[in-house]
């Protein structure tokens, strides 16, 4: 077994659209992901700002510790990376995928803890703090950068810091029900029918004398296929009928339970898609699985299809909503949150990602109006 130890560097900015890709960063996966798409040592080089003489040396270093050639090399030819190389890079990113939303958690409260060190004005942690349990999205992340930055002008406002916990929609809205959050996150298809899936679940746990809804996003989630979509896949009927290895998501899960409805649509059972029980933790994962070949399709964001390079044949739309409890709705921190949700800035960063669009964002209404099917 190898050693693995873990570090974080602290910057006075954020890293760049080409570096955010890896939550965890680790130079001899940089060198290898650089040298894979570059196809020499040259363009690796390059591409991360070092010299040739640096990325040879640090190649040849890492080979005698591992005992394993990573890149064959012929003066001439591409640098292509060695079989051992293709697994590590392989299981670095599966590692990746699988921890997204622990690793994001985790840099998120490092972030506010550095935060409020640097913060001259030091307040009382409070105000300043909101624990949101909620699905995972990459929406989220982007509105926790977005929270976290203080505002100038004549709207100015301090930082607020969005203290993340990843879970599935039911557990999320549990979480707020027993007192362990603020705020919860959770996935719905806007136009279910009363008596769906969907329906069933949540109204159970949704008061409307207890709780308010508050206006997010829509996003688009489908079938995450390879480039080309090879088998021809257009809906859930096409997976169980040519039997595509499939890719799921856990019991709990707001994807899942999309899945279970659309199989009852479908009038398939959970026994006619092949790897029904092939669970894996994130939308990120899943289109891991896919890319590497584990599997044909699994069921997920576009956004994350987008991010490996995957097909995408869009499904449905559905809306992320967030919900408070009524007696916390005029707490300074869920009235900053709200304010950053409606303003013009956070929009357009909403809409510019891609299968996400604004939709009711930080509009707080009656269930009825976002949740037609709770009438």
């Amino acid at each position: 077994m190898r050693k693995i130890e873990l570090s974080y560097t602290l910057s006075a900015s954020r890293p760049g659209p080409s570096q955010a890709s890896a939550l965890l960063r680790n130079p001899m996966m940089d060198v290898l992901h650089a040298l894979r798409s570059s196809g020499s040592i040259s363009g690796a080089a390059r591409e991360l700002g070092l010299s040739y003489r640096h990325v040879w040396g640090q190649l040849k270093d890492w080979e005698a510790d591992l005992g394993q050639a990573l890149i064959i090399w012929e003066r001439g030819q591409a640098a292509r990376l060695t079989p051992f190389g293709e697994r590590l890079l392989m299981a670095e990113r599966l590692a990746q995928a699988r921890l997204g939303p622990q690793m994001e958690g985790l840099r998120a409260e490092l972030e506010r803890a550095f935060s409020m060190a640097f913060e001259d004005d030091q307040r009382s942690g409070a105000s300043d703090v909101l624990t949101l349990y909620a699905s995972h999205d990459h929406a989220l992340t982007e509105l926790q950068q977005f929270a976290g930055t203080a505002t100038e002008g004549r709207n100015a406002s301090p930082p607020l810091h969005l203290d993340i916990r990843f879970c599935g929609s039911v557990d999320a809205i549990r979480a707020l029900n027993e007192g362990r959050c603020g705020l919860a996150g959770f996935h719905t298809q806007p136009f279910a029918s009363a008596d769906s899936l969907s329906a069933r679940t949540y109204r159970p746990l949704l008061k409307p004398g207890l709780h308010k809804i508050i206006g997010f996003a829509r996003r688009s989630q489908g079938l995450m296929v390879a480039p080309g979509n090879p088998l021809r896949l257009h809906d859930i009927g096409d997976v169980s009928r040519l039997q595509a290895r499939f890719v799921n998501r856990a019991i709990g899960t707001g994807t899942r339970l999309l899945l279970d409805e659309l199989l009852a649509q479908a009038t398939r059972l959970p026994l006619d898609i092949v790897g029904y029980h092939h669970v894996e933790t994130s939308h990120a994962a899943v289109a891991h699985a896919v890319a590497s070949g584990s599997a044909d399709v699994g069921l997920g964001t576009e956004y994350a299809a987008r991010a490996q390079g995957l097909g995408f044949v869009p499904l449905t739309e559905e809306r992320y909503l967030l919900v408070c409890l009524k007696s916390t709705l005029e707490q300074p921190a869920m009235q900053r949150l709200i304010q950053r949700l409606r303003s013009r800035t956070w929009h357009e960063r909403l809409n510019a990602l891609p299968g996400y669009a604004a939709d009711h964002c930080g509009e707080v209404a009656a269930m009825k109006r976002l949740l037609p099917w709770w009438g």
